[in-house]
């Protein structure tokens, strides 16, 4: 008998106590939610914490459960596939609304942030799912069995084999690097103090299966403790995070995951490829995994991060790096207690020993006295008294670099080898190779980004004024530009080239703004040798810059200083893309299209000139900023454009959602490398040729005609101004979620000179995602041919792709919701052409794939978002209704009244980007 049933038994004259009214409909709400076809587990554990959220309010405020409770069963009633399709949908939709403007808007914000605690813990119950399908995936298959694997990586190494051979394979794999570049970009919307509190909650849910009797009850109240901090702890942080503050986001993920998952990565790996002579020979897997990081080094609008912060985040990372190999050299050597009678040392360990006596004295009798006979234990200690060195900079005995220290490990590594002890030395030692290979000395590769603009002001200024200020005072901001060179000049001399190489150019649009780059570094100092090394690499984001991008290559190639650094790195080029830009200039389905054919043509331009290319993605979350499976994206690109190195940037939410569990991580990476590999086997490389060959026509009448409606409604009269009203731009300004801010410091005045984030952030926010499909469905509707369209989807990969993350998009608007908040402002015009539009887009998407609603065919994800509906809508209903109070009514709003009504909008931003998750 289901709740409801038992409850209407009840207030039937059962010997149970009589049902209210208000019991019935809840009951009738859970059992409406129970029937949403989500998987067992991840449907009790939603249920367990949407029980734990109502007692927390219950204890806090019975009237405030009464509330949720009533927000909730209405906003189910009205949740359907497509809205307001009959009268009880509609009644219930318009209660929602009555209910929410009843509210004082104190109560409302309370409410509103229980809707936003359930968001977080909805997400730890779809991350604990797929860790746990993960983990039963991998436990059903037989270690005997090495054919069947979930391994991505593996998986793509086989099928290179087969297709290319063992050398090629292998020659492949060599090449590979998987480059992910942590941003600072502002659309991780939840603060530092909720995430501590959402990781032990995670950590309860996951221990929860093994538990019974007392402490099960006991793990539940300590559920119940952190639900009701949660619930108390305001969504919003008290202060923007400065960019030195920034950089913990890459420290956190650092310590929770990147460092003990590499090795994990690199092993499986090996496990699987070698077999029983895993860990007993030298690995085959290479440490292709090279973070990189703009925090604290993208100074491009954010007049926050300078010479002296990058130099600052520079050392953070560096003294946080060198802390961890101490810790892990210290532990590792302790453990390798093999002495001499069983495990003889090298000559090559010897004569590391007497290098280390002659170096220091004093930390080798330290070590002696601890390790005695056991000469592979006092080296390693040693070792790692020359890393505590390194970090204090002591000069007699501190490593010079990175290498080196790999060096020493190698010389263990090959002592221990020689002495048999194999997997000592293929064991924990060269996890630590792994480690230090990949990290370094400087855990993240810091990119340095500015806007072409201030270069070429800086070079003015320098010319009117000297090099040194001779004529006269030189700008504050050519100053900084000097300064910039002189920190990443400081950072290479403490953490090595790789540390501080890459200098990227906003809004490139010639050579000459490359040649401006190594022009002002040599400025910046007085002599020639403290220049320095720079790769500088040119960023086309718009869409006139990406179609003249070869023209510009052309010129780039010709520069002294680039030719320089060709030889140098054996002709490597790095090029970079802009997916955001490009998408709020021409429309979603014109960017995606303008920019594969330019990685086309990059492709065949870098064969053309023998250069070794590597492409770096300036993607999002969102699908209007190419956001969306990592993995697909890859495997669609056009044929030379990947070679062996994906580089994209990842920030706010999805890192987190990437790499913020160990077991979700480490798939990512194997998924994402696998891809990277698997991009270059003829197989991939023939279909992604072929059918974009193949449907070229396609392409060019998409494009056409999407551009023109996209340009449209963003060339309309008072666009920009409206796109102020009817969206939550001003309110998410104010969020405290990132250093940089929302325009780029260069006079911006209008919508071109808004960043893309905030622009798609805020018509996700609206609940239109306009930016991820706008265009698409009258550029369907122009070409006509749906059988047509539909073979594209079932053959071109990158069309595929391409629908399918905008069918997710659409999954999470609704046209009630955004009536709403396109009735802020009085243009009929304007609305009427976006929901026409969304109605439009949403016809063709389902025709083309097949489906009646949107991802109905994804078994776990299109019922997961159907089920997280109805929590979004009281959050977009509360935000809504508040920016109709401060757009139509701020003029009779007290100061205190104002402020009141703001915060409850931030709290919803908050809940909302918690609930729809991929916002920007």
């Amino acid at each position: 008998m289901s709740e409801l049933d038992r409850l209407k038994e009840g207030g039937q004259g059962s010997v149970r106590p009589s049902a209210s009214e208000a019991e019935l409909e809840w009951a009738a709400a859970r059992e409406a939610l129970s029937e949403v076809e989500v998987p067992d587990g991840l449907k009790d554990n939603m249920a367990l914490f949407l029980r734990l959220v109502r007692k927390v309010l219950g204890e806090y405020d019975s009237d405030l459960r009464a509330t949720f409770d009533a927000l909730l069963v209405d906003t189910i009633k009205a949740n359907s596939y497509e809205p307001g399709t009959n009268e009880v949908e509609m009644n219930a939709f318009r209660d929602a609304v009555r209910i929410i403007d009843s509210l004082p808007v104190e109560k409302a914000t309370l409410v509103m942030r229980a809707f936003a605690a359930y968001f977080h813990l909805a997400n730890v119950c779809e991350e604990n799912y797929r860790v746990g399908s993960l983990r039963a995936r991998e436990s059903a298959i037989s270690t005997s069995e090495r054919e069947d694997t979930i391994n991505d990586l593996t998986v793509a190494y086989r099928q290179l084999v087969d297709e290319c051979g063992t050398g090629k394979a292998m020659a492949l794999l060599d090449r590979l690097e998987f480059h992910p570049v942590f941003t600072a970009h502002p659309t991780e919307a939840r603060r530092k103090a909720v995430e501590g509190k959402i990781r032990r909650i995670a950590g309860l849910l996951e221990e929860r299966p093994r538990l019974g009797g007392a402490s099960l009850a006991e793990n539940e109240r300590r559920m119940l403790q952190e639900i009701d901090a949660l619930f108390r702890t305001s969504p919003i942080g008290i202060k923007k995070p400065t960019p030195v503050e920034e950089a913990d986001t890459v420290i956190d993920i650092f310590d929770n995951t990147l460092f003990d998952m590499v090795p994990e990565v690199y092993r499986r790996f090996d496990d699987w490829e070698l077999g029983e002579k895993a860990g007993t020979v030298p690995p085959i897997c290479p440490a292709f995994f090279h973070p990189g990081s703009w925090i604290g080094s993208d100074r491009d609008g954010n007049p926050n991060v300078t010479a002296k912060v990058s130099r600052k985040v520079s050392e953070k990372f560096r003294v946080h790096m060198l802390e961890t190999l101490t810790d892990a050299t210290q532990v590792t050597g302790r453990n390798i207690t093999l002495d001499a009678a069983s495990t003889k040392p090298s000559s090559e360990l010897l004569n590391l020993w007497s290098h280390q006596v002659e170096m220091s004295e004093s930390l080798t009798k330290r070590a002696q006295d601890v390790s005695a006979s056991e000469l592979h234990r006092a080296v390693m200690i040693v070792m790692a008294n020359r890393l505590r060195a390194t970090i204090t900079r002591t000069a007699d005995v501190m490593y010079a670099n990175a290498e080196e220290y790999v060096a020493d490990l190698m010389v263990v590594q090959r002592s221990l080898a020689k002495a048999g002890a194999v997997r000592t030395a293929y064991g924990p030692v060269q996890n630590l190779i792994w480690q230090a290979q990949t990290f370094g000395f400087h855990l993240v590769e810091m990119e340095f980004r500015q806007h072409s603009l201030v270069h070429s002001r800086a070079l003015e200024d320098i010319r009117a004024h000297g090099r040194w200020g001779e004529r006269g005072e030189l700008a504050p901001m050519t100053r900084e530009v000097l300064d910039t060179f002189r920190a990443i000049g400081s950072i290479q001399r403490k953490n090595g080239v790789k540390a501080a190489r890459r200098y990227i150019i906003s809004f490139t649009q010639s050579a000459q703004n490359v040649a401006d780059v190594y022009e002002l570094a040599r400025l910046a100092f007085a002599h020639e040798e403290d220049v320095p090394t720079l790769d500088v690499i040119p960023l086309f984001e718009q869409v006139e810059d990406l179609e003249n991008a070869i023209d510009t290559l052309n010129e780039v190639i010709e520069l002294p200083d680039v030719q320089r650094r060709l030889r140098q790195t054996g002709r490597r080029l790095e090029v970079m893309l802009g997916y955001s830009d490009s998408s709020k200039d021409a429309g979603p389905t014109s960017a995606t299209l303008v920019l594969h054919a330019t990685q086309a043509r990059i492709a065949k331009w870098a064969e053309e000139n023998n250069i070794d290319l590597v492409l770096m993605h300036g993607r999002g979350g969102a699908v209007g900023r190419g956001g969306g499976p990592a993995n697909r994206a890859v495997l669609s690109q056009p044929k030379g454009s990947v070679n062996c190195h994906f580089k994209l940037t990842e920030q706010g939410e999805v890192i987190f959602a990437r790499y913020g569990d160990p077991t979700l991580a480490r798939r990512h990476v194997e998924s994402v490398a696998g891809a990277t590999l698997l991009q270059s086997s003829p197989s991939i490389e023939y279909v992604n040729t072929e059918t974009t060959a193949k449907y070229a026509d396609v392409a060019t009448a998409l494009d056409r005609a999407s551009r023109e409606r996209y340009l449209d409604l963003l060339n309309s009269e008072g666009f920009a101004e409206w796109f102020g009203v009817v969206t939550p731009l001003a309110e998410i300004g104010l969020m405290p979620i990132g250093s940089r801010p929302a325009k780029r410091g260069l006079g911006a005045k209008s919508l071109a000179d808004l960043r893309t984030i905030p622009w798609i952030f805020s018509w996700s926010q609206a609940r239109t995602n306009l930016a991820a499909w706008y265009g698409l469905g009258s550029a369907c509707e122009s070409f006509g041919d749906l059988a047509r369209l539909k073979e594209a989807y079932a053959e071109w990969p990158l069309f595929t792709t391409f629908v399918d993350n905008i069918e997710m998009s659409l999954a999470k608007t609704d046209d009630r919701i955004a009536q709403m908040y396109l009735d802020l402002a009085d243009r009929p015009d304007l609305n009427e052409k976006v929901l026409d539009e969304m109605r439009l887009t949403r016809k063709w998407v389902l025709a083309i794939t097949g489906n009646e609603w949107p991802l109905q065919s994804r078994r776990v994800l299109g019922p997961v978002i159907r089920m997280r509906l109805p929590f979004v809508n009281v959050l977009s209903l509360a935000q809504v209704r508040a920016l109709d109070t401060l757009r139509n009514k701020g003029e009779a709003l007290t100061p205190e009244e104002r402020e009141r009504f703001i915060y409850l909008i931030l709290c919803t931003v908050s809940g909302v980007s918690a609930g729809l998750q991929n916002t920007g």
